[in-house]
Order: C-alpha cells, then structure tokens, then sequence
C-alpha cells in the first residue's frame, strides 16, 4: 500500500509539473546574452530578471540565457556576433555604438547628462531616434532600451586628483572607442584602452596607473586592494544600451518583440534606481576597505577641458542638436 502510494504521489507531481505553462514549455527561441560584469553586480540581477518576466509573459517560449564576466567573449567580438545576426545580445554603451554612428558617442562624451531622469528624456529626441534606426537599418543592431545607468564614472587611482593638471602623464585604463580615449585625453590623462576583466591585473603590475569607473566595479572587482583614491570628477553619467541582432529581433512574433522591448526597459530603470540609490552604501564600503574620497574636485575646470573631446571628434553640433530637442520636451 504505502508503495503504490508513493507512486500515486509521484505521478500527480509529475502531472502538476506538465501543466504548469512556464516549467515545461519548450523555449521556441533562446537568445544568449552578455555582459562583462561580475555575477554580484546589481546590472546581473537586473538581467536576470529581465529574463524571467520575458519567459513568464510569453509562456516560456522566449529564453534569455545570462552570461556574467564576458562567458561569451569580449564585448567588441559579441557585437560582431550581433551584426552577423547571431541569436546573442551585448550589454554595452553608445561610444562603443559610436564606431559605427559617429554622433551617437555623443551620449557618453564628458558631462552630457547628469540624472536618469534626463536619460528618460533621451528615448524621446528624434535625433536619437534617427541613430537607432540607422543602427538598425545599416549595422545590423536592435538597441532594446538604453534605460540602463551605472552611475557616475570616476577616476580612480593612487595619487590625490583634484583638477585636471593632476593627471598628467598618469596612464588611465579605459575602454577602447574613440570617445572614451579622446574624453581621458582632454581631461588631463594617457588614454590605455584594456578588457575590462584586466583592470586588477594592469593595475596589480603598473601597467596603468588608474582606471575611470562606477563604484560599483571597486568592490564587484575588489579594486580597493589595488587602489588608493576615488576622485569624484564624474565626467560621465554611465549609459548602457542592451543589443541585439536586428534580424533575429525581426523573426521573433510581434508580440513577443514588444514584450521583450517593455522587460528591458522595465528592468533597467528599476535597476538603475537601484544602484543611484546604493551608491552612498558602496561608497562607505570602500573607504572602509581602505580607499581615500576626494570630494573637492575642482568640476568646473573638468568641465572645461572636456569641451576638447567634443570639438576633437566634431560632436558639439550633436551635443546641441540633443539639448535643444531636451528643451522642447513637455514632462
């Protein structure tokens, strides 16, 4: 008796389980997707779930797969992926994008924006608008929401930096795109483009003496055993776009298109707050593990000097184009 009930037991579970619409429901499409950061940054999370709701909503024949730490491969090969119409997607970020179409690096030159309120804004400029589609249209990408901000890039390193003479000659680690390296360039320092995931070790050897980061990444890639200062210059307001084939986007139903355009959005604001929100928290976390805040950056001066990486790669009729579409903009 006690046997056929265990099997009874086993079989209802087994039943239950086949009727669930999201356990047992083949996926019809799967899409991989990347990103360079650890599995304990809070983008991770936010990715993850991203995926779950897009699965839920579509009965589980929509998949995202995450890859945490570049399982993938580097950020600049995935991108290629991506223009190819492999089914894979990208965490990345207009200046990047900016290899591509020119005046969309203008997104992450120095100073641009400064809330996520005004990135918000930023997915109504038709400008914008016109650069997703040429994206889309000549390369290849389908930019699902660029509603993802890291938070305020600062330089970080092992001498005091105040204003930007004090970065002289300083060799700063920073992704390789034109905008990146002409912006570290303006503001005072040597542009050393590297993977992200050989800051430690460049830094660990003195094969760059800094690199320009979130705080999130000093304690996602314990930093704070290599570095001396935080300086809050935050010359850029981090933004991230998530990518992915435009063709593969194209095969996909209608409906699960804008389900997976909505998620991705949704996803990144929430986590987006998140981190503004935890910022002070990590902020405290470093200093206690050693690192030095250097709060009385002279921001002006910093300014100044980044209007070079604008006029060096002939962006300022962009950046103004942008802000004067910003001011029309009702809230």
């Amino acid at each position: 008796m006690a046997r056929r009930f265990a099997f009874v037991t086993v079989l209802l579970a087994a039943v239950v389980l086949a009727l669930s619409p999201t356990a047992q429901a083949k996926a019809k499409y799967e899409l991989r997707f990347n990103h360079v950061l650890g599995p304990t940054h809070p983008y991770h999370a936010g990715f993850l779930k991203w995926a779950q709701r897009v699965k839920e909503r579509t009965n589980g024949e929509l998949e995202i797969k995450v890859f945490h730490s570049s399982q993938l491969g580097v950020e600049e090969d995935i991108l290629e992926q991506v223009r190819q119409g492999v089914p894979v997607g990208q965490n990345t970020d207009s200046a990047r994008l900016g290899n591509y179409v020119p005046g969309i690096a203008v997104m992450n030159a120095p100073y641009f924006v400064s809330s996520i309120e005004e990135v918000v804004k930023l997915n109504k400029c038709p400008t914008i608008k016109k650069w997703e589609k040429q994206l889309e249209d000549e390369f290849g990408f389908k930019v699902l929401s660029f509603n993802w901000v890291q938070g305020f890039r600062h330089f970080m390193t092992n001498t005091p930096i105040r204003k930007p003479e004090d970065l002289k000659g300083l060799r700063i680690r920073t992704p390789p795109a034109p905008i990146w390296q002409e912006s570290v360039r303006a503001l005072g320092a040597v542009p050393t483009a590297l993977n992200f995931g050989e800051i430690y070790t460049a830094l660990q050897q003195g094969a760059v003496d800094g690199a320009e980061l979130v705080y999130d990444n000093i304690t996602a890639g314990k930093l704070y055993e290599v570095l001396k200062y935080v300086n809050e210059t935050g010359h850029f307001l981090l933004i991230n776009f998530q990518v992915i084939s435009s063709k593969w986007f194209n095969s996909l139903p209608e409906e699960y298109q804008k389900i997976l355009v909505e998620e991705c959005d949704r996803a990144g604001l929430q986590t987006s707050y998140m981190i503004q929100e935890n910022t002070e928290k990590v902020k405290q976390i470093v200093q206690q593990k050693g690192m030095t805040v250097i709060s009385d950056v002279d921001l002006e001066a910093f300014k100044a000097a980044g209007k070079a990486a604008y006029e060096k790669l002939n962006l300022l009729e962009a950046r103004d184009t942008i802000y004067k579409e910003l001011a029309e903009i009702k809230e």
